[in-house]
């Protein structure tokens, strides 16, 4: 029976601006109290998505128009969570696939509207951001259509609505002519009254025996962990007795304490929720995301949600260097790593986490540096503390041959620097696909190893004048294509612990760049800046002047060292060598060798060297 439900989930590339479509979908629905304190993108809860402006959590609302009940589902835009767009899209009948009026269609818009190709879901199709000078509607429009085609979209699929708007400034028409207008008088009212027409209701049925998937995990304090998902079949209601199905195969049966409903932006408790709607269940212990909730007279599974398998791994180690616990660190040991690691592991599917070569290491893998990154910084300001190598890739043997993950990516560079971008890539063995005008910039399209795209991002930003922009999307795997060029500069590497000096940095400015400043403590062995040459340099960037050495006593207050270098999780994590270590505190984040002491990193060379 088809019921006055609606689910949609809202897709698109990295700041396309779905999470401020979904405020204004909220805003003139009164989803909101009139007094109601608010901030943009309120559906980016977590900190860090604040900070970057991106969505990383998958999230979703739900809004009463016309009578229907609207489940809105807004999903990651990067590649590296595709774990969260994976597991969210089975959830939805439909999608908004939104595209920037100016930019098109991106790697990540390929990305999650293949996934949702895979799910048949119909999309509308929003081009956003239509005030934006550059902005070439028909243009997109046609590119879009292009790589429905490019997809094997259904005939159905190429049948899409199309609406033009702005979503910060709350309106959106289908008629082209209005929009270029401004959209005087329009609202997005025109959105849900397609989504309703345009997005089929749910199939489901509840009068079946029940089935509920579970695509996500929450944790309360009062009630331990919820499980999220669609109920496929039948109803759920509290106290009911089920079957617990997991992804192992293993069943055994359970009672369901209680069961919530999502209300806006929050959930309440109810008694019953029918198929094709969403809500949250508590109660059911050691729940797992693909895990099944079935009748006790029929227990079937639901398929196994299908996630994308790891391509970058680091490995994770207590931190041992002369700073550690000094930077307010709370969790230290292996013992705080494991079981912080065990509860990422029940919300992040696209995680895997195997013990390292020694009882103080993991082996940590996921879809990129990023998705590593992200878990890495929000441990780090839970109070975590410690050590992580350099990413490398996993390879896989196909057929007999050693094969690596290739990555889809787009450039876009000012016109006048298309030459060094394409040298640039050229030696981290990419290989030019297509090339095209757009507007002042040029966008440059490429199949890389993923192993080529750490530590580019600063290269090319530096090459560029820091106006050019990459994205990235996994495009499968292909034969290995060689050796790549590791950083091109060596580093400078402090021979001694203490403060660093006015005095020994002047002298040391000639030599390169600096990653610290005068005045801050570092120790042997700690990376303190980049070598202008290509060989490593054991420098003292604590020494004093002497107080017999003659010199003006006001150059300190008149020459002025330049502002030190700073380094993100992910930046660091791109910059390191093989040899080195990034230490990451609650505080602060360094680089280090892996061998502090200079006689023992002679040692491991001429082992290395050996065994070569």
């Amino acid at each position: 029976m088809a019921l006055n439900i609606r689910n949609v989930a809202i897709i698109a590339h990295v700041d396309h601006g779905k999470t401020t479509l979904v405020d204004g979908l909220l805003r003139q629905t009164g989803t909101f109290r009139d007094n109601q304190a608010l901030t943009e993108c309120v559906m980016d809860s977590n900190e860090l998505e604040k900070e970057r402006g991106i969505t990383i959590l998958a999230k979703n609302t739900v809004v009463n128009y016309k009578g229907t009940r609207i489940n809105i589902i807004d999903t990651p835009g990067h590649a590296d969570f595709g774990g969260e767009v994976e597991r969210v899209l089975s959830m939805a009948d439909g999608v908004l696939l939104l595209v920037d009026a100016a930019e098109g269609p991106m790697p990540q818009t390929r990305f999650v509207l293949q996934k949702a190709f895979s799910h048949h879901l119909k999309p509308i199709v929003v081009v956003n951001k239509i005030d934006k000078p550059e902005a070439r509607p028909q243009e997109v429009v046609n590119e879009v259509f292009d790589l429905f085609i490019d997809l094997d979209a259904d005939e159905a699929a190429l049948e899409f609505p199309v609406f033009y708007g702005s979503g910060r400034q709350g309106w959106m028409s289908s008629d082209l002519a209005v929009a270029k207008l401004g959209g005087e008088g329009q609202n997005l009212m025109t959105l849900f009254d397609a989504i309703i027409s345009y997005i089929p209701a749910p199939k489901d049925d509840p009068n079946q025996p029940l089935q509920f998937r579970v695509t996500s995990l929450d944790w309360s304090d009062y009630v331990g962990r919820i499980a999220i998902g669609r109920v496929h079949r039948g109803r759920v209601k509290t106290n009911d007795r089920v079957v617990h199905l997991s992804r192992n195969g293993t069943q055994r049966e359970t009672n369901i304490r209680g069961v919530y409903r999502f209300v806006g932006l929050t959930r309440e408790e109810t008694k019953e929720i029918e198929a094709g709607d969403l809500c949250g269940i508590y109660g059911v212990e050691n729940i797992e995301i693909g895990d099944t909730l079935a009748a006790l007279e029929r227990p079937e599974a639901m398929p196994i949600i299908a996630i994308d398998e790891p391509t970058m791994t680091i490995v994770m180690r207590v931190n041992d260097s002369p700073f550690a616990g000094k930077d307010g660190g709370k969790f230290m040991t292996s013992r705080h790593l494991r079981d912080r690691l065990d509860k990422e592991l029940r919300v992040n599917v696209a995680l895997r986490v195997d013990p390292g070569e020694g009882a103080d290491s993991f082996k940590l893998s996921g879809r990129g540096v990023m998705h590593l990154g992200f878990l890495l910084e929000t441990m780090r300001r839970e109070g975590f503390e410690f050590a992580v190598q350099k990413p490398q890739v996993l390879f896989k043997t196909i057929d007999g041959e050693r094969q690596e993950p290739i990555e889809y990516l787009t450039v876009d560079a000012p016109a006048g620097a298309v030459g060094k971008v394409i040298e640039i890539l050229g030696t981290r063995k990419a290989e030019l696909l297509k090339m095209d005008r757009k507007g002042s910039f040029t966008r440059l399209e490429f199949t890389v190893p993923a192993r080529g795209l750490i530590g580019v991002r600063s290269r090319l930003l530096n090459a560029t004048g820091g106006e050019a922009q990459m994205h990235h999307v996994f495009h499968g795997y292909g034969s290995y294509r060689g050796a790549i060029e590791e950083r091109i500069n060596g580093v400078m590497v402090s021979m001694a612990q203490g403060q660093t000096t006015f005095y020994a940095m002047d002298g040391l400015r000639d030599r390169g760049s600096f990653f610290v400043a005068e005045g801050q403590e570092v120790y042997e062995g700690m990376l303190v800046g980049e070598h202008c040459k290509d060989n490593d340099l054991v420098i003292n960037a604590v020494r004093e002047k002497k107080a017999t050495n003659v010199r003006s006593s006001t150059k300190e207050t008149f020459v002025k060292l330049p502002p030190p270098r700073s380094f993100g999780v992910e930046d660091a994590l791109e910059y390191v060598g093989e040899d080195e270590l990034v230490e990451i505190t609650a505080k602060t984040i360094r680089m280090r060798k892996l061998y502090l002491k200079e006689t023992d990193r002679k040692r491991y060379d001429r082992r290395a060297e050996a065994g070569a």
